[in-house]
């Protein structure tokens, strides 16, 4: 039932986006009655619920609100410059709902749910510097490996670009302390290698099955809309994420993870260490393609040589024994060296985030 739907995202928002769950809840509620919002999820009943519907609904009403169409609804909308007010929150969306069914049908329809946060930018950098300075030490390298990194489920593509990212640490802006784009990468520890000698990336490519240019305002559109209209912090650090990717645009192919991954590798290249890395999408592939992806990796790690290495580094959530069903944990493994670790774990945004150094079973 799509109403039930609705409200599974809400109880997601709980205590986290108290203007989303406030919305979703109420529409919920209209959906049960056969009011407007149903008019405006013609067609996605049958969605199932990892396309999370109500995300795609609240994401379309805030696309309308950046655009500056609905300036009464914007007015409860931060991200807006509005101040949430719960109670006459639904009130003031529904005249947009009633005046905009059609427009927001077709939005809802033909968008999914996409993040591409830019704080994991954060756990990639220390996870690279870690890469490349074991990598060369198990090649007896003096200098680290330049990088050739290969996202796959890249969206827009705004992890890409990592070492033009300024991280404060310690009184001290690592990566590129000149970049637009300031991420502070609340660390607790650090590390298990210097951090602070410039991580240099020699080529990028990314991979997705929907991907967002990020050099258009449609697209720029697109991926604001999914933050959630209460939190000021992460929207303004995806603002400044986009505009660091118009000054550095890294093209994002439109492609299947196995097969695109499979072109990438399908040689070594010496003096370069290769990491194919991921964060928070294999949730959302399917089994076959998860096995693809393992055996395309597998071959490629069998073909890796001390001067030619291959890294694997993920940030997943992992199901834990502790209070949380799952953590989301930066993950290493790297050939021919035989190293696996994991690294850390953090917050699923990427920040804060905890480095602790252990094997990777």
């Amino acid at each position: 039932m799509l109403a039930e739907l609705f409200l599974d995202a809400a109880r997601g928002c709980a205590g986290r986006s108290p203007l989303t769950q406030a919305l979703l809840i109420a529409a919920a509620e209209d959906l049960a009655r056969g009011g407007v919002v149903a008019r405006v999820m013609a067609g996605a009943e049958c969605d199932r619920p990892g396309t999370v519907p109500g995300l795609r609904f609240a994401g379309a009403l805030h696309r309308l609100v950046l655009e500056g169409r609905a300036p009464a609804l914007a007015a409860h909308y931060p991200t807006a410059g509005g101040e949430p007010d719960l109670d006459a929150l639904w009130g003031d969306a529904l005249p947009v709902l009633h005046e905009h069914a059609d427009e927001l049908r077709v939005l809802v329809s033909t968008t999914a749910v996409q993040t591409n946060e830019p704080g994991r930018s954060a756990p990639l950098f220390g996870g690279l510097q870690t890469a490349t300075r074991l990598a060369a030490d198990a090649a007896g390298r003096r200098a680290g490996f330049p990088v050739r990194l290969l996202e796959v489920g890249a969206s827009g593509g705004l992890n890409l670009r990592p070492h033009r990212v300024a991280y404060p640490v310690d009184g001290v802006k690592l990566g590129d302390p000149g970049s637009p784009f300031t991420l502070d990468p609340r660390w607790t520890g650090r590390p298990p290698v210097d951090v602070a000698h410039n991580l240099r990336l020699v080529r990028r490519a990314g991979c997705d099955p929907d991907p967002v240019d990020v050099t258009t305002e449609d697209g720029r559109l697109h991926l604001q809309s999914f933050v959630w209209a209460d939190q000021v912090a992460r929207f303004e650090r995806l603002r400044a994420a986009l505009d660091l990717a118009q000054l550095d645009p890294v093209p994002v192919q439109r492609a299947a993870g196995p097969e695109w991954l499979s072109e990438q590798l399908v040689r070594p290249e010496r003096d370069v260490l290769t990491v194919v890395w991921h964060s928070v999408v294999w949730q959302y592939t399917s089994p076959a393609d998860r096995a693809m992806g393992r055996a395309v990796l597998a071959d490629a790690a069998a073909r890796a040589t001390p001067m030619a290495p291959l890294a694997l580094l993920v940030y997943e959530p992992r199901r834990t024994h502790g209070p949380d069903p799952y953590r989301f944990q930066l993950l290493l493994k790297l050939w021919p060296a035989g190293v696996s670790l994991r690294l850390g774990w953090g917050a699923g945004h990427g920040t804060p985030f905890t480095w602790d150094t252990q094997p990777w079973d």
